[in-house]
């Protein structure tokens, strides 16, 4: 198996940890996504994914003795919570009970955020056999997405499936796409109209898809046009899709291993591609638009942060480029965009801000640990989650101010959620609520 120069670093790059959140409020609705309440917290990085709420009155310094309430979660996921009203929803894969992996069931979790309790735990799928997985890596990885009454919930490879909210009864499944993960799944699924879309950036094959919202049928499939490098584990890629606005309507902005491509969302018609200009691959953050940019991380070989020049038009090139910066660029971890300046942590926990129109770096420290959640921004402040619990709240400035250092118990992976004064983590292997005043 070819290794590139940073060694086993590659490996660490395979899974998404579907963990993100995004903020939705700041523009009330977003392409792709129905109009939510500011309370809500619907997708991969929030309903408008882009890490930020509106959420207030939340805590600077807090411990587990804090928690309103935390609850074990059965399984195991590093998919991060998304909320709709008074439901926190999750997926988690659960093992045997002789702990093989023979008989793995895929699941949705769904808590009840005023009180902790579980409400449905909803089986969608019963996997004999399951795929290669990475060490650090879970079954149950992709973040699920709320629309309305329903969540849709993607495990890559070995399913999709749909749910009534309310009843937590399975409106549909469908398990026909196949392709090879090696490391396990990541990529998060986005609606968008009638349409459910998901990357599949396999070892063996790349291409990204949609299902009808209404009986889960594939509406469409568009292979990966660009050039990879040969080797299978240098062509896939785990990054989740944006939608965002373009001269002729909306376009997807969706980053596969080397390049970055816009698609007509509707159908799928590839409209653009962009060489990433180095190899780039296992890529997992999801692409950020602002300040007439589009901001795509590369991933392995050497992480760059790519900006493009875009204003609506239908074709992008090479040469809509406008910088490239490529010291402690993140992985895993989506970097968080605060109106002119973009904040990102590494994997290996350097944190850096830029400014977001030049590419300019403003500063950079190190945090410390290990990342795969990515940051959010609530109540003014940036929180940073690593894999030991630790949780920093920083200033969003262009100069470094530390606010406060907290630890959680049993490491965070997953992308926290924030919602009134609340924040919401999911921890290694529970999730707990924390309020402000």
């Amino acid at each position: 198996m070819m290794r590139n120069r940073s060694g086993n670093r590659w490996r660490r790059s395979c899974w998404n940890f579907g963990l993100e959140l995004t903020a939705a409020a700041l523009c009330l609705f977003t392409l792709g996504t129905t109009v939510a309440e500011a309370q809500d917290w619907q997708e991969f990085r929030g309903t408008a994914g882009r890490g930020i709420a509106t959420a207030n009155g939340l805590p600077l310094e807090f411990g587990p003795g804090d928690a309103r309430w935390r609850i074990d979660l059965p399984g195991k996921g590093w998919s991060s919570p998304v909320l709709a009203g008074n439901q926190i929803w999750m997926t988690t894969a659960i093992r045997a009970a002789d702990g093989s992996a023979s008989g793995l069931a895929l699941a949705a979790l769904c808590v009840d955020r005023e009180s902790g309790k579980l409400l449905h735990q909803v089986e969608l799928f019963r996997v004999p056999q399951p795929p290669e997985i990475h060490s650090l890596n879970s079954y149950a990885s992709p973040t699920p997405v709320i629309e309305g009454e329903t969540v849709y919930c993607n495990f890559g490879t070995m399913g999709t499936a749909a749910i009534q909210r309310s009843t937590g009864r399975v409106l549909w499944r469908n398990d026909e796409l196949k392709f090879e993960h090696e490391t396990g799944p990541g990529s998060s699924p986005i609606v968008h109209g009638d349409l459910l879309i998901v990357h599949c950036d396999g070892t063996d094959q790349q291409f990204v898809t949609a299902f009808r919202k209404s009986d889960g049928t594939i509406a469409w499939r568009t292979p990966r046009s660009g050039e990879l490098h040969p080797e299978g584990m240098m062509k896939k890629a785990f990054s989740t899709p944006l939608i965002v606005e373009g001269e002729d309507g909306p376009q997807l902005i969706s980053p596969g291993a080397n390049w970055v491509y816009g698609y007509d969302p509707a159908t799928g018609r590839e409209l653009w591609k962009v060489s990433y200009g180095k190899l780039g691959f296992s890529n997992v953050p999801r692409p950020l638009q602002g300040n007439g940019l589009l901001y795509v991380c590369t991933g392995f070989n050497q992480a760059s942060l790519v900006a493009l020049r875009f204003d609506g038009k239908r074709t992008l090139s090479e040469s809509d480029i406008a910088w490239r910066f490529e010291k402690q660029v993140p992985t895993m971890p989506t970097p968080i965009l605060v109106e002119q300046l973009l904040f990102m942590v590494s994997d290996k926990g350097v944190a850096t801000c830029l400014d977001a129109v030049t590419g300019k770096q403003q500063w950079q420290k190190r945090l410390g640990g290990e990342f795969s959640a990515s940051p959010i921004l609530a109540d003014g402040r940036l929180y940073f989650c690593n894999h030991a619990g630790q949780v920093f709240v920083l200033a969003p400035k262009a100069e470094f101010e530390l606010l406060a250092t907290n630890e959680l118990p049993d490491g965070i992976m997953a992308t926290p959620a924030a919602v009134g004064n609340q924040l919401i983590f999911r921890t290694k292997t529970g999730l707990l609520r924390i309020d402000g005043r």
